[in-house]
């Protein structure tokens, strides 16, 4: 009999954040959004092993978003301190650069290959030469970002724009969904970070991502290559839901983000949460992974591609990450403890192959015990999750710190092998993603009305700014002064530490705490759903709860909201 220290959960997921926002948002939708059309979506996917359906509820939205940019794997804010760090060569940062310096893709000299059809799987492969190119586009791109050197970033742009001006086609076997779902997340972060640059074509190149690579994208996560839908491993979603959400958040799609976020929360197939980690051992603050009876190396490779997706959606102002009480983290703590040669609880999995035509009591087979093929494996994906759940939460990752030590300074493509499981991770997140501090989170509050424009604070003024400096429009988000509950914020300055944004006659200004009790409340925000979009952020004050933060006439107030204006005015989006 099981011990009650072992016993898995299989929770019902209908009560994610994003579930019940989304409850919410149905039934206030008259009043909240002024009679805006919602665009709801019927999903009947079973959840874990409870067989209970959630109902799908799309994104809403007064006016569609643009994202932040650059804003996938990295942000602006990331990359200035990853230039500052590399300049002053500040460690672990420098030992992650030294990686980079060192691999033969990050050379400015390299030539792309381009073809005009890649295969993978079957006769006639040759996807291998556009994964070198990806890798050395990214790399040299990252190169750049973190020295400024002229050759990186022109030599980043030279493949990019090879690729968008040939590329015709993805066959293969089935393996062709991997290619167009691991190289076309990875293709779209390499082209974020020089989407700016006068030379980078960036229009074929969004066009390429969204006729080539999308169209497989949506197909597999539809159809699962008419197989049952439990027969593709983790890995196959997961990939899939990656390269859909970057190319959504790379083309400004807010339908394509909506589809791979709730995906993640909803989806049928193995890479939803609730599917990619079936079984949660609460009391040792560990989860079993779906891939874990199969081998250790795609599990590895599933906990990057699952921490890749939250990290690009946490860049957006969207959190995955904390979904279902911070469930990824507890499976990153299993997986990492396992293959730091522990021992961790294991439930039998059961899962069924074949076509979709296949009978239900058909093609059904068990893992009864966890596989210790490629144990020990050693992958670029840890420091991005230490990054975020004890950098920016403070939570304790004790397992993944070890696996962090283990694996510092991470390197990336071609460092882990010359064959393709050696480039699944972009990697590099020494260099990218490792925290200077644990529980410090930065941010910025970028307008839904104008995408270019920031909050900003320049001695006691707050303003909405086009493009403003990252020093004045950088926050340290902390727990509410007055109040932390309910998820309750205040926001630091950077530039000027012990300084807070406040409401001051209903005008937000930026001053220092005075230590009374009124300074902490007016200093205090409420996060709730974007009034206006769904996917974004609003801020209700503490001590005036019929007010939220808003701009108007490029000033920072907070107003009562009375209509779809006042809603517009009133979302943000929290960009890392």
């Amino acid at each position: 009999m099981e011990s009650e220290s072992t016993r898995p959960v299989v929770r019902d997921e209908g009560f994610t954040r994003r579930g019940l926002l989304a409850r919410v948002a149905l039934s206030a939708t008259a009043v909240a959004l002024g009679g805006v059309a919602l665009d709801a979506v019927n999903s009947s996917a079973a959840i874990g092993a409870t067989g209970a359906g959630r109902p799908h509820l799309a994104y809403t939205a007064l006016q569609p978003s643009s994202y932040a940019h650059p804003g996938l794997l990295h942000t602006a804010s990331d990359l200035s301190d990853i230039s500052t760090r590399v300049g002053a060569q500040a460690q672990p940062w420098y030992a992650g650069f030294e990686r980079l310096a060192a691999n033969g893709r990050a050379n400015a000299g390299w030539m792309p290959r381009p073809l005009a059809d890649v295969l993978r799987g079957g006769t006639g492969q040759n996807y291998m030469q556009m994964v070198y190119d990806v890798h050395a586009a990214y790399q040299n791109a990252l190169r750049w970002q973190a020295t400024g050197i002229e050759e990186h970033g022109a030599a980043a742009v030279r493949i990019l724009n090879a690729w968008s001006s040939s590329l015709a086609s993805i066959g293969g076997n089935a393996d062709r969904f991997l290619a167009a779902g691991i190289y076309g997340y990875q293709f779209a972060n390499a082209a974020e970070l020089v989407r700016d640059r006068g030379d980078f074509q960036y229009t074929p190149f969004r066009d390429m991502l969204l006729n080539i690579f999308y169209p497989m994208n949506e197909q597999f996560l539809t159809f699962h290559n008419n197989a049952v839908i439990t027969n593709y491993w983790a890995n196959w979603d997961l990939c899939t839901m990656a390269s859909v959400l970057a190319i959504g958040i790379f083309a400004d799609r807010d339908d394509l983000v909506d589809r791979a976020v709730d995906y993640f929360h909803n989806g049928a197939g193995n890479g939803s949460l609730a599917h990619a980690v079936p079984f949660v051992y609460d009391s040792e603050g560990l989860a079993q992974w779906q891939e874990s009876g199969r081998d250790q190396g795609h599990t590895v490779m599933g906990i990057g591609l699952m921490g890749a997706i939250c990290e690009m959606a946490w860049n957006q102002g969207i959190d995955l990450w904390g979904a279902d009480d911070n469930r990824f983290l507890k499976a990153s703590e299993y997986v990492a403890k396992y293959n730091l040669g522990n021992d961790v609880p294991f439930t039998p999995y059961s899962w069924q192959s074949g076509p979709n035509t296949t009978a239900p009591h058909v093609g059904w087979q068990t893992q009864t015990v966890i596989s210790d093929n490629s144990r020990g494996q050693l992958r670029p994906v840890w420091e991005l999750i230490l990054g975020h759940y004890s950098g920016r939460r403070g939570l304790s990752a004790p397992w993944t710190e070890q696996m962090v030590a283990a694996v510092r300074a991470e390197g990336g493509g071609g460092d882990y092998g010359q064959t393709s499981g050696g480039y699944d991770q972009l990697g590099f997140g020494t260099l990218t993603a490792a925290a200077p501090v644990q529980g410090g989170r930065i941010s910025r509050l970028q307008a839904l009305t104008h995408p270019l424009h920031y909050l900003s604070a320049s001695g006691t003024s707050v303003a909405l700014t086009s493009t403003p400096p990252l020093s004045l429009s950088r926050f340290r988000v902390v727990p509410g002064r007055a109040d932390p509950s309910g998820g309750r914020v205040s926001f630091e300055s950077i530039d000027q530490p012990g300084s807070y944004l406040r409401h001051s006659a209903f005008r937000l200004v930026q001053q220092p705490d005075d230590g009374t009790a009124l300074f902490s409340a007016d200093a205090t925000f409420v996060p709730v759903q974007g009034l206006a979009h769904s996917m974004m952020t609003s801020f209700r004050s503490h001590n005036y709860p019929d007010r939220h933060l808003r701009h108007r006439s490029y000033q920072a107030w907070i107003d009562p909201i009375l209509t779809d204006g006042d809603r517009a005015d009133a979302t943000f989006r929290m960009v890392d």
